[in-house]
């Protein structure tokens, strides 16, 4: 018997790309009673599949796509549309974070371009002025506390030199961490059509950037105080979390604890949040909504999800 397998040649080869046969025969999956000391990559992560879980039990209909997973037994609990395309908004800003925290010196100062001050009246910013000296470690915390999209710009050209490397670094990190269906513009989450992530590409980004120290730190923190120089004299700036849980705006559901969280919100994303909390038996939940139609239906939904299925 013969077999023929006629495909079409792609030139640039695909991230899951492997050699089936030579790849199975390494992992001991072709031979029975076999034995491989080589880690399978998702052996510490929450694998999820296609199927949506619990959904009926919440008013999963306010948003477009929703998780939660309990990454201390390594399971999902909730899954609505885990793998469809979203718009991130500011979320975006945990990978910025985390590429800052691999690889910035904190206590780097670096002058803020022309470029980085340029926002949109109504973008969420520090108030950064052009000529502005300030550490990495400032604007760390006022990228993720008071969501500066200028603090993002001045991040990226501060560790690459320009937006555009920056974000390759993004989206060649997003992949080598298997969130594979995440395509970064911009490092901020400013809404743009190539700007996409899934709730589970999320979860992923999240759960490997927690693994860095530094980047928890900011992560979890709720207020922050920065000394930078502006226009030559010395000034300080008060900011505090966005995540309504951490400033008291919303309760949280009985026997959990917020630690940290990353709101955004455009037109286009909706209402988003991703959460980190801790149940009563000191499990680490990892909870994502995105695109809520309203602020209130994202805690809402987000208080649901916690109170039936992360217990």
């Amino acid at each position: 018997m013969s077999l023929s397998l006629v495909a079409c040649k792609n030139n640039s080869e695909s991230v899951a790309t492997y050699k089936m046969y030579d790849t199975s025969s390494v992992y001991g999956i072709t031979h029975s009673m076999s034995s491989s000391d080589i880690e399978m990559f998702a052996k510490d992560l929450c694998v999820a599949g296609t199927d949506d879980l619990g959904t009926s039990s919440v008013d999963s209909q306010v948003a477009g796509a929703a998780g939660a997973f309990n990454i201390t037994e390594q399971s999902v609990v909730y899954a609505q549309n885990l793998h469809g395309k979203m718009y991130p908004a500011s979320t975006t800003k945990i990978m910025t974070a985390y590429i800052a925290c691999l690889e910035g010196n904190l206590d780097d100062y670096y002058t803020v371009s022309a470029n980085a001050v340029k926002q949109d009246s109504d973008s969420s910013t520090i108030n950064l002025k052009e000529g502005d000296v300030i550490s990495l470690r400032d604007l760390l915390y006022g990228l993720m506390l008071r969501s500066g999209n200028d603090a993002a710009i001045a991040i990226a050209e501060g560790l690459s030199g320009d937006v555009e490397s920056f974000v390759d670094k993004m989206n060649n990190t997003a992949k080598s961490i298997g969130a594979t269906n995440t395509h970064f513009v911009t490092p901020n989450g400013l809404h743009d059509e190539n700007h996409y992530t899934t709730v589970y590409d999320m979860y992923l980004i999240l759960n490997e950037a927690m693994k860095n120290e530094t980047f928890y730190t900011i992560f979890t923190a709720s207020s922050y105080t920065a000394s930078y120089t502006s226009g030559g004299s010395p000034k300080t700036a008060e900011w505090n979390t966005t995540n309504q849980y951490t400033t008291g705006k919303i309760t949280t559901p009985s026997g959990f604890t917020v630690i940290g969280g990353k709101t955004g919100t455009t037109g286009a994303a909706g209402y988003c949040l991703v959460l980190l909390s801790e149940n009563e038996d000191h499990d680490k939940i990892i909870s994502i909504v995105f695109n809520a139609d309203c602020r209130s239906n994202l805690y809402l939904l987000m208080n649901e999800i916690l109170s039936n299925y992360c217990t």
